[in-house]
Formats: structure tokens, C-alpha cells, sequence
């Protein structure tokens, strides 16, 4: 029965470890949407529309946005750190955040280049219609306020499901290819809950946890899965007006899927519903190779 808990050389199975960690995480994200989420409940009081259940995708403020889902995400970073210390007993400067700024810039490029790509093949393919002119983008504070949401998220994701889960793995000398599977199925899942969500959509979900472990295994940061992250978020949702996983966009452009075909575009779920991501992740593989051959510096293991 010991052996359901610890491995061969008496330590505590990885699997505990992330458990553990992931309460811990949500834990802090929960309290940190506590002011937000009793904002909320008291703007609807005061309006007379009360709700049982708050529909993140249903706050028309920005700032409540930020507020809610935002202090969230930070939440989610500070349970990580927390976990990484007290359950791992380890220093945050372990988690993998230090790295050369050439590793974050080449992943916002190709967070950016790749869902750009995708929206003006759609485009030039009739699967998607542009509603508002190139000319005419359609600024807004959600513009703003969704930037520094999607900067936290991709943070937080990545020191989780990559910086925690595979570190912890690795300490406990797991495989590589578990470490890259384990990490991209439990990045999958957590999004199972999201809006719209389709089995494709999943998917190509793991699949970019698997870009993104490969990101951070041939880099040793998180930088360069951060930098994709970010962008890749940002420009589907709030510069092309895609759905993000599933939630509602708020785009510089306006686009409409509906005559469009959903195996290709993803339909209601975003782009990553799509074969179009599964294609232009396939690409960022490749990319992230050759980037990595050209990168200065010896390329250890995880």
C-alpha cells in the first residue's frame, strides 16, 4: 500500500505532490476573486438583477473583468509559489522564470505570427467574414484591461502546468515523454469546463501543452511558453475577435464564423476548436526547433 504513496527511493509520488498544489492553487485563486466576486453580487443587488450562479462571460465592465478574473490569476500565481515552497520545499527562483528576454520575444512573435496567419487564411478561404474595416479597428478598454489579463494568465498557466508539474515530475524522475504527456492532459482538462468546448478543441489544447513543455524542456524558462501564450490568447480574442476557449471576445475586429465551416475555424469554442491550430501548432513546433538550434548557450535536460 506504501508504494501507492511513494516511489522507490521513499519520496512522496509526483502525482500527490501536483494534487496537492493544485488545491493550493485554487484555493488562492478563490480568495482572490472574493472582493470581486462580492462586488458583483452587490451591483446586481442594487439593480435588482440577481443571480444565483455569476456568468463570468455575462460582466459587460472591464474593470470588474480585471477585478474578478484577474485577481484570480493572480491568486492562481501566489498558490503556485506557495506550494512550490512549502510542498516542494524548493526556492521560486527554481520555477524557471529567469531566462534570456530573446526567449520571451521569439514566443510573443510566434504566439502573434501564428493565430495572424490562421485568421487570414480563414479570411482569404471564406470560412470567416470581417465585419468592421481593417481602417476602422474598434479600440476599447477591453483592449486594455484583457492585455494585462492575458500577460497574468499565460504567467500563471505556464509556472503551473509547466514550471510545477514538470519540475516536480522530473524531481521524481519520471520519464520525459510522461512529464510532456502528464502536463498536457491536466493543462486539457482544466479547460474542460470552458464554454463551447469540443472534443478537437481539447485536443489541440494538449497538443499546445505539449508545444509548450517542449518550449520550456529545450529553453529551461518559462519565457518562451509565457511570451506564446500571451499572444496567442490576445490577438485570437481581443485583435481578431475569436472566442478564447470558449469566452467572449472583445476584438479590435469583429469577425463572424457562422458561414464558415467549425472543423476548420472551431466555431463557438475559438480557433483553438479548429484544424487550422492544430496545423499552425504543428508549425510552432518546427519553429520552436530551429529557434532552439540557433539559441546560444547548451541545451541541457528538464
Amino acid at each position: 500500500m506504501i508504494f501507492l504513496f511513494k516511489n522507490e527511493a521513499n519520496q512522496v509520488r509526483s502525482g500527490w505532490l501536483i494534487l496537492a498544489a493544485f488545491i493550493i492553487m485554487f484555493i488562492g485563486q478563490t480568495v482572490f476573486m472574493l472582493p470581486g466576486l462580492t462586488l458583483i453580487s452587490i451591483i446586481e443587488i442594487s439593480t435588482g438583477e440577481i443571480s444565483i450562479e455569476t456568468d463570468m462571460s455575462s460582466i459587460s465592465s472591464p474593470w470588474l473583468v480585471l477585478f474578478t478574473q484577474g485577481a484570480g490569476t493572480l491568486g492562481g500565481i501566489a498558490g503556485t509559489l506557495v506550494a512550490w515552497r512549502v510542498i516542494n520545499k524548493q526556492n521560486p527562483n527554481t520555477l524557471g522564470l529567469q531566462g534570456s528576454g530573446n526567449d520571451l520575444l521569439f514566443g510573443l512573435f510566434l504566439g502573434a505570427i501564428s493565430i495572424t496567419i490562421i485568421f487570414f487564411i480563414l479570411l482569404a478561404t471564406g470560412n470567416v467574414t470581417l465585419l468592421n474595416s481593417f481602417l476602422r479597428p474598434e479600440f476599447s478598454m477591453f483592449t486594455f484591461t484583457y492585455l494585462i489579463l492575458f500577460i497574468l494568465v499565460g504567467f500563471f498557466e505556464e509556472m503551473f502546468f509547466r514550471g510545477y508539474i514538470m519540475r516536480t515530475m522530473a524531481s521524481r524522475r519520471n520519464k520525459k515523454w510522461m512529464i510532456y504527456v502528464v502536463s498536457a492532459v491536466v493543462f486539457s482538462i482544466a479547460h474542460g469546463g470552458n464554454p463551447n468546448v469540443s472534443i478537437l478543441g481539447l485536443i489541440n489544447i494538449a497538443l499546445v501543452g505539449v508545444l509548450f513543455a517542449y518550449m520550456f524542456d529545450v529553453t529551461k524558462s518559462l519565457l518562451l511558453p509565457i511570451g506564446y501564450h500571451i499572444t496567442w490568447n490576445y490577438f485570437q480574442g481581443n485583435v481578431f475577435g475569436f472566442p478564447v476557449s470558449g469566452t467572449v471576445p472583445y476584438g479590435l475586429y469583429r469577425v463572424d464564423v457562422a458561414d464558415g465551416n467549425d472543423l476548420i475555424t472551431g466555431g463557438t469554442f475559438g480557433l483553438e476548436g479548429g484544424l487550422m491550430a492544430t496545423f499552425l501548432i504543428i508549425f510552432s513546433f518546427v519553429a520552436t526547433y530551429l529557434y532552439a538550434r540557433q539559441r546560444k548557450g547548451t541545451i541541457t535536460t528538464v
